[in-house]
């Protein structure tokens, strides 16, 4: 089993980024511009972490391939870190937001197309009752307020690592000693994060019941499996136990979508047959239009409803005023049905396997102890022998330069992975060709590591 020198891959990552600034004069020169009007000359503060200390400026997008302003092409199997998982403007989709477009881009009234959502979203999903939001932050956070308005509870449940976008209460993680504390980089909390939450290890059931017995905690706010720390699945009855406990206990279960939706049409829930009170999700539904949507059951509706004075639903913190608007409505009805189709699910996942084969063959090839995590069309290498069995695990395991490096070396020669981790998506645009290129480039970064 080889070992990694280090020094070489401080040499190898300085080439690389001599390379990356060689390579890419214009998004420099554009780089350099945006940062006399743009924070950190980016429009996204976390944007300034790219592998190659600047981001790449795009110039346009189509299918599974986009190109930056030098001209360069490239793979993309980050396709906006799901956002952008359908490819970029399926031809339904674009379709359609032109034709609402000319008719009404945001009313603050319903129009039937939203009925037809509604339908779809019992359909793949299970529950019978929708709302709408732009991103899967704001459902989360809508969601959170009325688990706690039903239950009259103030905490909330998470998992140590979790991934919910910027909702406050989970910025909270277990310090090595196992205490809760808020993150590290979790900036300017208006709250810390220890007096609305608690938090524990997926997949850890004594942790579960203890937290669960004192009869304070609202809502359990969980993906089905964890993502942006790896790909973490549940063990072998985690699901079955949780969704029992949370109704013995009176905890209301929520079940965050918005990256497993990778899993299938109905995403892990529908899958799985899981039973959640809310679910969740946003990014991929809209084809790259910003949407997200929440659903309850009947006995939640009720709950809420009875306790809900229609005086002041519109300013009790859920809702939107740009939620639910038409041309968000038109973009992800076109989606669900003619995008996100079983059809998508059944060529993409294919095509992940047998990119997540190629990445393994590599391993076997150098004997690394390495591993690769997939769930549906979504997959992850990790640089650790044994799959983590939670957030704690997982983040233990991170080695940030030499994911730099192999993100870098990836992006070098044409290929756009998720940053900060390894992990590829695959569109109904990916083909045989890109994958096989990203095994074959993944292959030469290793080579460069250890031959």
């Amino acid at each position: 089993m080889p070992e990694l020198d280090r020094n070489r891959l401080e040499n190898l990552l300085r080439e690389e980024e001599q390379k990356f600034y060689a390579d890419h004069p214009k998004s420099y020169e554009l780089y350099q511009r945006a940062r006399k009007s743009l924070q950190g000359g980016v429009p996204m503060l976390w944007m300034i972490r790219w592998a190659g200390s600047f981001p790449v400026f795009v110039k346009e997008a189509r299918g599974a391939h986009f190109t930056d302003v030098d001209g360069r092409d490239y793979i993309d199997f980050c396709l906006g870190d799901t956002g952008a998982m359908t490819g970029h403007g399926p031809a339904a989709t674009l379709k359609a937001i032109a034709e609402q477009a000319a008719k009404g881009i945001t009313l603050m009234l319903p129009y039937e197309d939203v009925i037809s959502v509604g339908e779809e979203l019992q359909r793949r999903f299970g529950l019978p009752l929708w709302q709408f939001a732009l991103t899967a932050t704001d459902a989360n956070r809508h969601v959170l307020r009325m688990a706690r308005m039903i239950t009259g509870r103030p905490k909330v449940l998470v998992f140590n690592y979790c991934y919910h976008g910027t909702v406050d209460e989970t910025f909270v993680i277990l310090d090595e000693e196992g205490t809760p504390i808020s993150r590290p980089n979790n900036m300017g909390p208006q709250v810390d994060p220890t007096y609305t939450t608690k938090v524990i290890e997926f997949n850890d059931v004594a942790a579960l019941e203890i937290s669960l017995a004192a009869g304070d905690v609202a809502a359990v706010l969980a993906e089905p499996v964890m993502t942006n720390i790896g790909i973490i699945h549940p063990e072998p009855g985690y699901h079955d136990y949780l969704r029992e406990l949370t109704r013995r206990t009176g905890t209301l279960l929520i079940i965050d979508e918005t990256h497993t939706i990778c899993a299938g049409p109905g995403g892990y829930t529908a899958a799985h047959g899981l039973q959640p009170d809310f679910l969740t999700v946003g990014k991929p539904l809209a084809g790259g239009v910003p949407a997200a949507v929440y659903g309850f059951t009947q006995q939640v509706a009720d709950e809420f409803v009875a306790r809900l004075d229609v005086n002041d639903s519109d300013v009790g913190g859920i809702g939107g005023t740009l939620a639910g608007n038409a041309l968000s409505i038109a973009a992800m009805k076109a989606t669900l049905e003619n995008v996100l189709t079983p059809e998508f699910y059944e060529k993409a996942i294919a095509l992940q396997e047998k990119f997540t084969a190629g990445v393994e063959s590599v391993i076997a090839e150098y004997n690394l102890p390495w591993i690769v995590k997939r769930l549906g069309n979504r997959s992850e290498y990790w640089f650790r022998p044994r799959p983590p069995r939670n957030g704690g695990e997982a983040a233990a395991a991170i080695d940030h330069e030499l994911d730099r490096y192999m993100h870098l070396y990836m992006l070098n020669r044409g290929i756009l992975m998720t940053p900060f981790h390894n992990m590829a998506l695959i569109s109904p645009e990916t083909t045989q060709a890109d994958v096989d290129y990203h095994t074959r480039i993944f292959r030469a970064a290793v080579g460069s590591l250890f031959d």
